[in-house]
């Protein structure tokens, strides 16, 4: 992954810093408030870098005073270098040919004999500057260019040639640390390191003596191996791996971090590699930096375990029976993000192996996995809603999860990542696939003998996730529907809102499966007369009086439409012998579109009548025309009238209108909720 390099490259130029000459860095330390001009015009600054190159330029031999000069010189430069407002001024300068020159030793003067005086430090200083320009990328080709991967390489040479000293382990170290920058995410270079013949000697001095050395030569051979698979196959065949694995084990923090990132670079998309680094027993050590005081290491030893794992189900199954689990679940409750992130990547690739997924959940990882959802970032998100996809596929884990509230987390999460969008619609397809026999009977021995929070817990998730057979067993005889409308008198918003929407739902899919006709068929036989006949005085034998105007029309028509005109007409009533008879308490227009309704079985209702067009069919018995007002006033349903128009409902016994009305205020709980009359109205629900 791309992270690692970035850390490596942090920690390169962190190591060259650190281990420079306290008395350099007080003597020429540039101030970082206000970049170099806080300290001195940038000018000034210009030519002493000038002066130090310069001094490099004229004092390559074996003369003393000529030796001492070009360490001051590379010392100081090395001091500019750190402060990257300078880099460019310092090769604008022409600091990156000399300090190249200065990588070897001088010719010998006449008659020299011995070692030179600051053998080894002057190369030292000029390696470290130089790994400090190339922290820049746009400087790395530059310094190649000028030759400076033989020096090094044969810097790296040093240590077969001369006793342990100080001065020489220096040379070495910072050698590989100019190597480490020169090649970081420039694959040309890497395959340069390796033309030059430096990556046996950096596997050679992972035995060196001195732990520093170990740590510089680690820290180049991962840079040289990410993403390049002929470096990788090299530092394999130089039988590197072996004192990599021991390298694992080591109480160093520093070199067992190294170790662990240069074993994770090896096995990135190279399967051969990741067998083999297996084979040389890294699994185990691996395993132990989960618990390294190290949290870098931990995230890289995380990271290889993931990669591990998806080797085959035997290494899955092999890093759980090892003790893996535990400490990766400890993990997901660090505050460090990117540990977080590879403990859950990690338990992600664990979590596909059927014998797995029931350990994972009974050493407690199901509860943070969870709060890992909440998450600011979206690799972190995805690999805990990976871990969960896979945590589910066992049935043992559905009732636990669903126990503690996974459901909600996973219904009401904001995920970033269309990826994790997709993964959470995978778990909970998977969650109603599950909901059946066993699963399901656990879930209802919960909703019965459980603590409260977690009985509504189950019949939320029930409301989405139970199949329609079985919702008369978990809503009616098991009092599921009891527990969702509690929510609503719940003193918590949240709940509230959750029993709602879990009620529309439970609605809306029970409509589905038993729809209600738009018109139920009338008791009689209907008779239609047809448009041509409606307020025609042709074969009249009934005038209605309505707002003082006349309406024709047919008794026959008017008998078979409904109860109310056979009782008319039919019955006691004085209208039965009336020619005339009047309507009070109707208008003309609602009428008139009654009467039409009556004479073609259709009509084309406006909302603003349809009120009154309402109260009109319940009072003459039209189910029909009382069910297409309800459907036209449910159309034009609002947060502002939902109230009123559930009275209406009630009013006028309208069941297709109250149920709109019902699932409207279910559905816009966030908005209605808020409102004086929803405390009556939960209530009300409640009874029912």
């Amino acid at each position: 992954m791309d992270r690692r390099t970035i850390s490596t490259r942090k920690s390169s130029k962190r190591k060259l810093e650190q281990d420079s000459e306290p008395e350099n860095q007080d003597r020429h330390k540039i101030p970082a408030t206000d970049t170099a001009a806080s300290y001195e015009s940038h000018q000034k600054l210009t030519r002493d870098i000038q002066t130090q190159v310069d001094i490099l330029n004229s004092s390559f031999s074996s003369l003393e005073a000529d030796r001492a000069a070009a360490k001051r010189a590379t010392s100081v430069l090395s001091q500019f270098a750190k402060t990257e407002d300078l880099v460019d001024t310092m090769v604008d300068c022409g600091a990156v040919p000399a300090l190249v020159m200065h990588l070897q030793a001088p010719p010998p003067t006449r008659g020299e004999n011995g070692p030179k005086l600051y053998e080894h430090e002057v190369e030292r200083g000029s390696a470290l500057a130089l790994g400090l320009l190339a922290v820049k990328p746009e400087h790395q080709q530059l310094i190649v260019d000028a030759g400076a991967l033989t020096h090094l390489v044969e810097l790296l040479k040093r240590h077969k040639n001369a006793d342990n000293s100080r001065a020489v382990n220096g040379a070495v170290r910072k050698a590989a640390d100019a190597i480490t920058n020169l090649a970081h995410e420039n694959s040309g270079i890497k395959t340069r390191v390796r033309i030059e013949g430096a990556i046996s000697y950096l596997v050679e001095l992972l035995e060196h003596a001195d732990t520093k050395v170990q740590r510089a030569a680690a820290g180049a051979l991962r840079t040289l191996a990410f993403k390049n698979d002929e470096n990788k196959n090299q530092i394999v065949e130089c039988n590197a791996l072996p004192t990599l694995v021991m390298m694992l084990r080591s109480e160093d923090t520093a070199i067992h971090y190294e170790a662990v990132g240069v074993i994770g670079n090896l096995v990135h998309s190279s399967p051969h590699i990741k067998k083999a680094v297996l084979l040389a027993g890294a699994l185990q050590p691996v395993i132990g930096l989960l618990s390294s005081p190290c949290s870098e290491s931990q995230r890289e030893a995380a990271l290889l375990l993931g990669q591990f794992a998806a080797a085959d189900s035997d290494c899955k199954v092999h890093i759980v029976q090892r003790g893996a689990v535990k400490p990766l679940i400890d993990m997901l409750e660090s505050s460090d993000v990117q540990l977080k992130e590879m403990a859950a990547f990690a338990l992600g690739r664990l979590a596909q192996e059927t014998h797995n997924q029931a350990g994972i959940a009974h050493n407690g990882g199901i509860v943070p996995l969870l709060r890992l959802l909440d998450s600011k970032s979206g690799p972190l998100q995805h690999n805990a809603a990976f871990t969960l996809y896979g945590l589910v596929d066992n049935e043992d884990n559905v009732a636990d999860l669903i126990k503690v509230g996974g459901f909600q987390k996973l219904q009401d999460g904001e995920f970033i990542i269309q990826q994790t969008k997709d993964c959470v619609a995978k778990t909970m397809r998977r969650l109603e696939e599950k909901i059946h026999g066993r699963v399901l009977n656990h879930l209802l021995y919960l909703m019965r003998v459980a603590e409260r929070n977690i009985q509504r817990r189950v019949a939320l998730a029930l409301a989405y996730l139970c199949a329609p057979d079985d919702r008369k067993v978990v809503f009616i005889d098991k009092n599921g529907l009891d527990l969702l409308l509690g929510l609503l008198e719940s003193g918590s918003v949240k709940l509230q809102c959750d029993g709602s929407v879990a009620l529309y739902r439970l609605a809306t899919k029970a409509s589905s499966v038993f729809p209600v006709d738009a018109a139920p068929l009338s008791p009689t036989s209907q008779v239609y007369l047809g448009e041509q006949y409606v307020n025609n005085p042709t074969l009249s034998d009934v005038t209605f009086l309505v707002e003082g105007k006349r309406f024709y029309a047919h008794r026959i028509c008017l008998l078979a439409s409904s109860d109310a005109f056979r009782a008319m007409f039919d019955g006691g009533y004085r209208e039965r012998n009336a020619k005339d008879v009047e309507i009070p308490n109707i208008r003309w227009d609602v009428f008139e579109l009654m009467m039409r309704f009556i004479y073609t079985g259709s009509v084309e209702i406006n909302i603003d009548l349809a009120q009154d067009l309402l109260r009109a069919a319940d009072q003459y018995l039209l189910d029909g025309l009382k069910r297409l007002c309800e459907c036209t006033i449910a159309q034009d349903i609002s947060v502002e009238n939902v109230s009123l128009m559930y009275e209406l409902s009630e009013g006028f016994n309208a069941m297709s209108l109250r149920e709109s009305c019902i699932l409207f205020i279910l559905k816009q709980f966030d908005k209605l909720c808020t409102k004086p009359w929803y405390v009556v109205f939960s209530m009300h629900l409640s009874i029912l």
